[in-house]
């Protein structure tokens, strides 16, 4: 973030200071997580109110408090502290002219993307990107502070949980590169279709200047007519004809890592290369692809592109990450969020995997969120889907995802068998007497089922266990 006083904040804001200080580090919210010189965000939830660790966050080095109380120090008090981050958040953006913001947004595929976008970038200049999955409201403007006079590229990830959700990030972030990668199913249950999410999702591109880049999903047909929401420049990826960034001939080795040839179409003639990526599933190739693309918008050519997706790595706990054990086991954990399509992304992965190994696929498989009305059709043809990609031992853990075993089992020529147990201890007990030597496990479920816990107790049985 760039040096600010208490005043200059307040008068940003709107809103009252409370002492004298001076900011030189970022914002942060988890005063666990103190930044040295930063700003901690107070905010005051259903479970926990941040005003009360204000002073515990200031004594272990923050530089003061953005809240909608005096904490006994130095703060910036206003009405509403998010509203106030956001306001913050911009005017820092608009004080950096010379740095190239680029905002992506998608029903799967976001933090792959952004991950590897951000090894691209880095390459060629200071790069900034969102942590984790902060693409909230909370979440944009705390990786915008995080910016400095030295950042050359801000890579924002964006979600939504409604209509004018990513508006207005984009009047925080004010992009001047933006990528829809796809519309699925994911949020059907704040949206109720597809379309709806849609138009939620192409409020990215509404937002570009004149001489912006919007980049587009040129295989999603959602993606493909958004294309009208914007007039700025339009690029594509995808394998559809005519995209701009393609790929083509793919194999993928033992463990499933993809190798493929990009095609980049420009003015003037045609780039290729062919790039191994280092992370497994076929599902990784078109994230790299948009990656490749956002890149080339923001003038990295195309051999160092090619060459930084050949060494690019999972930023991201718990995301397709893979363990292979002594006895030959692999343990894939992929537990940080899951929707259908991502469920069969990574059941096709693991399933390869096993037969390119000769060993038997086990998938641990939990709820999958936020479906709304249709969650007990889409958990059914789920185990449907694990049962024809050929797992052959389907365990699922919880009541939520019990269809789940319904699903499996109404495949009348599925030879694996179906096994429901009711959390996270039973799936381990049931793991550890059935697992065998040479067995490719797959772990993923939505982030609130935890069961990277799981995982992570057959990768380091000796470790500490939830």
């Amino acid at each position: 973030m760039i040096p600010m006083t208490l005043a200059e904040i307040a008068d940003v804001v709107g809103g009252t200071a409370h002492g004298d200080a001076v900011v030189t580090g970022p914002a942060f919210v988890d005063s666990r997580e103190v930044v040295p010189g930063g700003l901690f965000l107070a905010v005051a939830g259903e479970r926990a109110d941040g005003h009360d660790y204000a002073a515990q966050a200031v004594a272990a080095g923050a530089a003061a408090v953005l809240g909608s109380r005096a904490p006994g120090v130095p703060c910036v008090v206003v009405p509403d502290p998010v509203t106030a981050l956001g306001r913050l958040a911009r005017h820092v953006r608009d004080r950096l002219p010379g740095l190239t913001v680029i905002a992506l947004t998608g029903s799967q595929g976001k933090t792959g993307t952004k991950d590897y976008l951000a090894q691209v970038l880095a390459a060629s200049g200071e790069t900034v990107a969102t942590q984790g999955n902060l693409n909230n409201e909370i979440g944009v403007p705390l990786t915008v502070l995080r910016a400095t006079a030295t950042t050359r590229h801000l890579v924002v990830e964006m979600g939504a949980r409604g209509l004018g959700h990513i508006g207005y990030l984009c009047d925080v972030a004010r992009p001047t590169i933006a990528a829809v990668l796809n519309v699925g199913t994911a949020h059907l249950s704040e949206f109720g279709s597809r379309e709806a999410i849609a138009r939620a999702k192409g409020e990215i591109l509404e937002g570009l200047p004149g001489d912006g880049v919007a980049v587009l999903n040129a295989d999603d047909d959602l993606v493909r007519a958004m294309a009208e929401r914007t007039g700025a420049r339009r690029r594509t990826f995808g394998v559809a004809s005519g995209s701009d960034l393609s790929w083509s001939d793919l194999d993928l080795d033992d463990l499933g890592r993809p190798e493929v040839t990009f095609t980049h179409a420009r003015a003037g003639g045609v780039d290729r290369a062919r790039v191994r990526l280092r992370q497994s599933g076929a599902h990784q190739v078109p994230n790299a692809a948009a990656a490749a693309a956002l890149a080339l918008a923001a003038g990295v050519g195309f051999d160092d592109v090619a060459a930084a997706l050949r060494g690019a790595g999972s930023l991201s706990r718990w995301r397709m990450e893979m363990t292979e054990l002594a006895d030959g086991t692999v343990v894939v954990n992929d537990a940080y969020n899951a929707n259908p399509a991502s469920m069969a992304a990574a059941l096709d992965t693991a399933t390869g995997i096993a037969a390119r190994r000769g060993g038997r696929t086990v998938a641990v498989l939990g709820e999958m969120k936020e479906l709304g009305s249709e969650s007990p059709t889409a958990h059914r043809e789920v185990g449907a889907v694990a049962a024809r990609s050929g797992v052959d031992r389907l365990l699922v853990v919880g009541e939520p995802a019990a269809g789940m075993v319904d699903g499996a089992r109404s495949v009348t020529d599925w030879p694996g068998t179906a096994v429901p147990v009711a959390d996270r201890g039973e799936a381990l007990a049931w793991l550890r007497e059935n697992v065998a030597a040479g067995d490719v496990v797959l772990v993923k479920a939505s982030r609130g089922a935890a069961l990277e816990v799981v995982a992570e107790a057959l990768v380091n049985p000796e470790g500490p266990h939830a």
